[in-house]
């Protein structure tokens, strides 16, 4: 029996949180007939807290490949329609980061197509 003895314990690991996020795209047909469309994260923003473990789950719904980078993370990888990506990281810096995609970086290729993870 260890009566009044303190007995350290190791400590728990902080859990992992799931973030949930979809390819999404906006289409339209202007006056003229022609077909204009969007590509975008959804959400578009997701608020970390620094030194959270992270799941991010992406789901493919719109648009057939989406490779990416997550800037200042030094993760890459690309979402297909239908599927799910995973990538696993944990918040260790302040500040917010960019997951862009590389095929629609901008109005040229219906873009752009970039997400924001802040880390506070």
């Amino acid at each position: 029996m260890n009566r009044g003895k303190i007995v350290p314990t190791l400590a728990e690991p902080t859990p992992e949180r799931t973030i949930h996020m979809v390819v999404g795209e906006f289409k339209s047909t202007t006056k003229d007939g022609k077909t204009i469309e969007a590509y975008r994260w959804d959400p578009g923003t997701v608020v970390i807290h620094k030194g959270e473990r992270i799941k991010l789950s992406i789901y493919g719904v719109n648009g057939d490949s989406h490779p990416f980078l997550i800037e200042g993370l030094n993760i890459s990888g690309e979402v297909k329609k239908g599927k799910e990506t995973i990538v696993h990281f944990t918040a260790d810096q302040e500040g917010t980061y960019r997951i862009i995609c590389m095929t629609h970086a901008d109005i040229a290729h219906n873009g752009p197509m970039i997400g924001y993870l802040v880390v506070d």
